[in-house]
């Protein structure tokens, strides 16, 4: 081979190691980027229906902070507008009650800079009227990271419910915070606050009015829930709790023919640090809390699930939840990875399970709410629909869970 063509092959070899590096690199670049990439979501947390329309609330991270969201949808579940909640940090919202021609929405947010840097939120109350337009907006700090989980609508007030404890890394003996229960009026002045539990665990996460007393639940130590009985003054009655549930304890309570029923998730080995294995918890009390029943779903077989919604159909019980999948794939020895399918039950009046259906169309599914609409069960949630994406979801179920 002369010099010349010695030399044109050796130009074509370094061009191809080039173009090689080149690939490799972006390979490299492409894939390092799609691991770093952000999750952007929309959740739908809780929704109520107003005539034709639905009104749901949740977060979406599409901007620079994660921004507390109210939505109402048309009939065929098409966003008619999105609002989300002027502040400067992040928030978001658990929970959305309907009250005659007022909408109420709970949460909690980074109320200015320092909460921001120090990772914490207060919790939040706001009231909209239909149109999305902000009545009042109220808020509740006591120990650090606070939330309003839920409210309950009386004639003449509010019940709002949530939490109040201390950021992980303080410690204290403050007697003020855990589980916290406010009255306001409709114009959003506090009448009485309450609070139990641990300044580090306390939380309430549903309250109901039945006859002339308050039954609030969620959990007080860690793993234990907790279901409380007050006056409508905010006095205690009796406390009594439930050895062991998940670290979020009692998720709601419903009155339903002279008896509570409660549901969460149960520990089932005292043992397991880290709660890999739970069963869907559903458990009814008397109305001076003394435990008649349980019942938990698949108790025969290993895993995590958990119910988060209940509503009363007739005679029956109809649960949503869901149930965390062991991602062999992206797990090791010391850490698991899960994907997520949610899963709706019907049990009938003795909390004998009729019927349940999975869900898992998507990589993660996640079903937040439920309620009974023209005769059908209809499920909000939201699910993943790529690598780093969430959006929201409304499924409707007929009474066979079809």
């Amino acid at each position: 081979m002369n010099n010349k063509l010695k030399k044109i092959f050796k130009i074509i070899v370094l061009i191809l190691v080039l173009v090689l590096l080149f690939d490799l690199g972006l390979l490299i670049y492409t894939k390092n980027k799609k691991n770093d990439a952000k999750t952007v979501f929309n959740s739908l947390n809780s929704y109520v229906v107003s005539d034709n329309y639905y009104y749901g609330v949740g977060s979406s991270n599409s901007s620079k902070y994660e921004q507390a969201r109210l939505v109402k949808y048309d009939s065929n579940y098409k966003e008619v507008f999105s609002k989300n909640l002027n502040t400067d940090y992040n928030s978001t919202y658990f929970n959305l009650v309907k009250d005659d021609k007022y909408l109420l929405a709970v949460g909690n947010y980074e109320k200015d800079k320092d909460e921001n840097k120090d990772g914490v939120r207060t919790a939040l109350f706001v009231k909209y009227d239909l149109e999305g337009n902000v009545i009042f907006k109220k808020d509740l700090q006591i120990l650090g990271n606070s939330k309003f989980v839920n409210v309950l609508v009386l004639k003449d007030s509010y019940i709002v419910v949530g939490q109040s404890i201390y950021p992980n890394d303080i410690l204290g003996n403050d007697k003020t915070g855990g589980a916290v229960i406010v009255k306001y009026s409709k114009k959003g002045e506090v009448i009485w606050q309450k609070n139990i539990g641990g300044n580090k665990s306390g939380l309430f996460n549903d309250v109901i009015k039945v006859d002339n007393y308050l039954y609030a639940v969620g959990k007080d130590a860690s793993r234990y829930g907790i279901i409380v009985k007050y006056d409508l003054d905010g006095n205690m009655i009796k406390s009594v709790s439930y050895a062991k549930t998940d670290t979020y304890g009692f998720s709601q309570v419903v009155n339903y023919e002279d008896s509570l029923i409660v549901i969460g998730a149960k520990k089932l080995n005292e043992d397991d640090e880290y709660d890999h294995d739970t069963d869907g918890l559903i458990v009814k009390y008397n109305y001076d809390l003394e435990k008649e029943s349980e019942k938990t779903y698949k108790e025969n077989e290993k895993g995590i699930e958990r119910f988060n919604k209940i509503i009363i159909d007739d005679d029956d019980l109809i649960v949503v939840g869901h149930e965390a999948i062991v991602d062999k794939k992206n797990s090791t020895k010391t850490s698991y990875a899960y994907y997520y399918n949610s899963f709706i039950v019907k049990y009938d009046e003795n909390l004998k399970q009729l019927k349940s259906s999975i869900y898992n169309k998507y990589q993660d599914n996640y079903f937040t709410d439920i309620k009974l609409v023209n005769n059908n069960y209809l499920v909000s949630g939201y699910y993943k629909y790529n690598d780093n994406k969430y959006n929201t979801t409304f499924i409707e179920y007929s009474k066979d869970l079809k």
